[in-house]
């Protein structure tokens, strides 16, 4: 795997495809982690000697929309990196060229939104052709779009003999290696979220590299349905009992212990004002549904995260965006935090996991929280990434 650290970029000048997808507020960066995450790729160049051109997306714009332009974040970067970044207002043509051309050693480009342009997310040869004249070695440090065929993350590598992964991409590799390949014993994967379907791939591909699943969320009633247990009025998913009951049938098989949650804490509506109380999860009465874990459940979960060597989390517990139903969710990623500190090697991924992390304070507190979703899920799955095949070719 090649990364920065087989490169001296001293004269050289860097086109760097980050994931600067960040959120906003009347045009202010409300959070910051994904340019502080490419920091470190971004510094390493400007201290060998080198220039620096970045590309990104932001949002899904309709053609060139202001409220997408990546001027809005210009001031942030140049925060973030304590060096003052330049920005051209177009990612391709005359303009951008000369911008390029004019860069000297130690400055930093930011080119406009790529997604101004359709040819983008077409993965259009001679767009991303144009690219590749902005720079001497190509570097991709955006994990969030490697499992997209665009221009800026898969097309335009083919167009350079020098290409590298950049610092946080290579760490994403080497975090989802270590815990789909360990050698360390016990592997657990806890998986949540609302539904079975999204999931089904991720769990049958990780099935022979575990020990242990532990299954919460949305996505457990399904499971509890399938085995004949009542469930109230609590998500599920009609045509996934059967399955639900195939991915039983072979964890056990292949001697993975799955770990459903016993109880729950139930609701007599989707509210913060809902009337709740704790029940079997296979006796929820009619008229209630379950939306977090039960003590109980989270007793049982403790115990298998407390001896796990590697673990994996995707997936909230219960509906943790209300204070009320949080305490799954909460627990869970304490319990990582405890096993962490005690050696356990940590990988949390997926938007929802992520944001509970981070809303509980627990992101210092594992081995390694994940920058992309969607991207993760495709690796979970076995599925190779163009944006890292791309590289390797």
């Amino acid at each position: 795997m090649k990364t920065l650290d087989d490169y001296n970029f001293k004269d050289k000048q860097a086109l760097i495809r980050v994931d600067f997808n960040v959120p906003l507020k009347d045009s202010k960066v409300t959070d910051a982690n994904r340019i502080e995450a490419a920091k470190p790729t971004i510094i390493k160049i400007l201290e060998d000697g080198g220039s620096v051109v970045l590309m990104s997306h932001l949002g899904r714009p309709k053609g060139k929309e202001e409220k997408y332009s990546l001027k809005n974040i210009v001031y942030k970067v140049s925060e973030v990196l304590g060096i003052e970044t330049k920005f051209v207002d177009d990612s391709v043509g005359d303009k951008v060229e000369a911008a390029t051309d004019n860069l000297q050693p130690g400055e930093v480009l930011l080119l406009e939104n790529l997604r101004f342009y359709d040819e983008e997310t077409e993965g259009n040869e001679d767009f991303a052709k144009q690219l590749s004249e902005l720079g001497d070695i190509y570097v991709n440090d955006a994990f969030g779009t490697a499992h997209r065929a665009h221009a800026s993350t898969t097309i335009v590598a083919k167009f350079f003999e020098e290409k590298c992964f950049g610092y946080l991409l290579a760490k994403e590799i080497k975090s989802l290696d270590k815990v789909l390949n360990s050698k360390e014993k016990p592997v657990t994967a806890i998986l949540g979220g609302a539904k079975v379907s999204s999931k089904i791939t991720v769990i049958e591909n990780i099935l022979d590299k575990i020990d242990h699943l532990i299954i919460g969320g949305g996505m457990a009633y399904t499971f509890i349905l399938a085995q004949g247990g009542k469930i109230g009025n609590s998500l599920f998913e009609e045509d996934k009992q059967e399955l639900a009951l195939e991915i039983l049938e072979k964890a056990k098989e292949k001697g993975v212990e799955i770990h459903l949650p016993v109880d729950s804490v139930i609701a007599d509506s989707f509210s913060e004002q809902a009337s709740t109380q704790v029940e079997r999860i296979d006796n929820i009465p009619d008229g209630w549904m379950g939306l977090d874990a039960g003590p109980e459940s989270l007793k049982n979960f403790e115990a298998v995260i407390k001896k796990s060597k590697i673990i994996l989390w995707n997936g909230p517990l219960g509906v943790f965006e209300m204070d009320k139903f949080a305490k799954g969710t909460i627990k869970i990623g304490q319990f990582i935090a405890e096993a962490t500190a005690n050696g356990a090697f940590s990988l949390v991924g997926g938007g929802d996991s992520v944001a509970a992390v981070k809303k509980f304070g627990l992101e210092d507190k594992v081995s390694y929280v994940s920058t992309g979703g969607g991207a993760m899920l495709e690796m979970l799955e076995g599925k190779s990434l163009p944006g890292i095949e791309a590289i390797g070719k």
